[in-house]
């Protein structure tokens, strides 16, 4: 069996789970709003220890590519694609919308909450079929799914990676509806000296 290990850091919190198989073996979440860069590795290892998995057995590693927290995602995605790498095994970039969307009756519509009182927005058989970014309004449409608790999430990450695995070639890369609160500085940038 294909053991999968999946994380997210997309939102305020640091999750993991382990896969054997189809097989729930352990999953972990902490709620942070910052350390998540410090956290990961930790909660990984200690999933990996409570499922009795070393890192050579892992087969598969999926991570949550967002949409959200913009420093969050670059977290998972970066620690994603070195473990991969360092590993020889693939990685597979899942959307919070599209883990939140498994095994859901169709047509349905997945929300994530978004800054500014707007949400991420994403049909399933409905209309949008592409992710976008919008203000929280339902107006009468289909009942929308909203993302499960971290552990849930990691775990259903996992669910979607090993699916996806066999055919998924691209590396993760960050999901990205909005553009970054941060702006360029505006001071000229340092003479480098020879």
């Amino acid at each position: 069996m294909v053991w999968t290990l999946a994380f997210d850091t997309s939102a305020a919190h640091c999750a993991a789970a382990l896969l054997n198989g189809d097989q729930l073996v352990a999953a972990r979440a902490t709620e942070m709003s910052r350390g998540q860069a410090e956290h990961l590795v930790p909660l990984v290892e200690e999933v990996l220890a409570e499922g009795g998995c070393a890192w050579s057995d892992l087969g598969v590693i999926g991570v949550g590519i967002g949409p959200g927290n913009f420093t969050g995602i670059r977290i998972s995605v970066s620690a994603a694609r070195g473990m991969a790498m360092a590993l020889g095994i693939p990685a597979v970039g899942v959307s919070t919308l599209d883990a939140t969307a498994l095994d859901a009756p169709r047509p349905v519509r997945v929300h994530v909450p978004a800054p500014r009182d707007q949400i991420y927005e994403q049909g399933y058989g409905c209309a949008p079929e592409a992710p976008l970014m919008r203000a929280k309004t339902t107006d009468g449409e289909l009942p929308a799914l909203l993302p499960p608790a971290p552990a849930e999430l990691a775990e259903r990450i996992a669910r979607v990676a090993l699916t996806r695995a066999a055919f998924e070639t691209e590396a993760p890369a960050p999901l990205y509806l909005r553009a970054a609160d941060a702006a360029p500085a505006k001071d000229a940038p340092p003479v480098i000296l020879p």
